[in-house]
């Protein structure tokens, strides 16, 4: 059952190629089908989720595939309706340099704190809720003002800038915690 969770999240993964040609295949104007691919994936996150944590199934592997996956998947989505001309790209490159800080952060967390990466909080599920919400309405009713999807897709991706800032606050309380901690027991007498 460990790996279950982990074939999901590569299945995850498998549906990126798919969403693409699918995307680019689709002349309607409604994008349904590419649609349903990303709504799968979203699902099969929350289910990889469900079943890592409902059977201790968590993998150090899974811990990283999980989250490369939704970042690889929303990535791509961006990507495509930039290229469609549906949202700027500044948007696309901004979701990027978030997530190449999360990662950069992640990564300082496990080196220099030698801590668990932080599971995702409450504003980092309403974020990427709400950034699935987005981004399926640009796909499904593609003649949106431009203006409007733009307004749209910025507001989706300030609250990833506040997530971003939320798991900055986070690891900051953890960091100050094992610094008190630390100095907690070298003032200890022996």
């Amino acid at each position: 059952m460990k790996t279950v969770p982990n074939i999901i999240s590569i299945f995850r993964m498998c549906l990126v190629p798919i969403f693409i040609f699918v995307y680019f295949s689709d002349k309607s104007d409604i994008k349904a089908l590419p649609t349903l691919i990303f709504a799968i994936a979203a699902f099969s996150d929350v289910v990889d989720g469900y079943l890592a944590r409902k059977f201790e199934a968590s993998s150090k592997l899974g811990k990283f595939l999980d989250p490369f996956a939704d970042k690889l998947m929303t990535t791509t989505v961006m990507v495509c309706i930039a290229i469609d001309g549906i949202i700027p790209f500044w948007a696309v490159l901004v979701a990027i340099i978030k997530e190449i800080l999360m990662a950069i952060g992640g990564v300082v967390i496990h080196r220099v704190a030698h801590a668990e990466m932080m599971p995702a909080n409450m504003m980092g599920k309403m974020a990427t809720f709400v950034f699935f919400l987005v981004c399926t309405t640009l796909m499904l009713f593609r003649q949106i003002p431009k203006i409007i999807a733009t307004g749209m897709i910025s507001f989706a991706i300030l609250l990833t800038i506040l997530s971003l800032g939320s798991y900055i606050q986070e690891y900051t309380i953890l960091m100050k915690n094992r610094n008190n901690d630390k100095s907690g027991h070298e003032n200890c007498p022996p």
